[in-house]
């Protein structure tokens, strides 16, 4: 059951446009493996109110989570570009690497990049 409740958690959602924070979320069921997700939105003050409702979602699907860090995202569709960059003060920073694989593989069209830097 919790595989198959895992495999339905969907490995990127984000806003469509503007800069907001984000947190790398690794999501584990009983007995499966476990994956990491993004997770993205502008109406997030901080990184934990991002992580409290992705883990409260998954909680009601037998899920639990643990945030491996957060940082900051610039999604321009009309250029379709997606910057990853920054940290969370809260969090740490995220592996910037493995979001950005994850945003190339929901954004295949898009030119992705990260940066440490920043906040």
């Amino acid at each position: 059951m919790a595989g198959s409740a895992l495999s339905r958690v969907p490995d990127v959602q984000i806003d469509g446009d503007g800069v907001f924070k984000y947190v790398l979320v690794r999501v584990r069921g009983a007995g499966a493996p476990a994956k990491d997700v993004v997770r993205g939105y502008s109406w997030a003050e901080y990184h934990a109110d991002l992580f409290e409702r992705t883990a409260e979602e998954l909680a009601r699907h037998g899920l639990s989570c643990e945030c491996l860090g957060g940082g900051r995202l610039s999604h321009r569709p009309e250029e379709r570009k997606i910057h990853v960059y920054g940290y969370s003060v809260g969090f740490g920073r995220a592996d910037h690497a493995v979001t950005t694989e994850k945003l190339k593989a929901e954004y295949p069209d898009y030119e992705i990049t990260w940066a440490d830097e920043g906040y």
